[in-house]
């Protein structure tokens, strides 16, 4: 467990064989940029590419940040990650679909014991 402060909106830490990156409120570019590093640096360090993104306390962001999203994923030229992300909403789920674009992910509703078994079984 991670001694956080309460009001932080991104937490990533290792839990087991996974990256695991909470975001709470409403994310923004700045927000995105601060996950995507902590993602990058926890799977450089570990070797662990398997990130679940839980994003059941987020609210819905601007519909530009999605895109924000997109144009950080395609920055990672030298890094392959395979990601679950846990949503409460369509509407989530939808911008999650348009942030995550063409990448090894996939999009859970509600359901992070079934986010954590797809990460962890053996990619087809």
């Amino acid at each position: 467990m991670t001694s956080e402060p309460a009001d932080k909106q991104v937490t990533v830490e290792l839990a087991d064989t996974l990256i695991v990156a909470r975001i709470r409120g409403q994310p923004t570019d700045a927000v995105l940029q601060e996950c995507q590093a902590e993602v990058l640096q926890l799977a450089r360090h570990s070797g662990i590419r398997k990130v679940l993104y839980d994003a059941l306390q987020m609210d819905p962001p601007h519909f530009s940040v999605p895109w924000a999203q997109r144009a950080l994923d395609e920055q990672l030229v030298d890094m392959k990650l395979r990601r679950a992300v846990v949503v409460p909403n369509s509407k989530l789920a939808f911008l999650a679909r348009l942030a995550f674009g063409e990448g090894d992910y996939r999009v859970f509703y509600e359901d992070a014991a079934a986010a954590r078994q797809w990460l962890i079984e053996p990619e087809q």
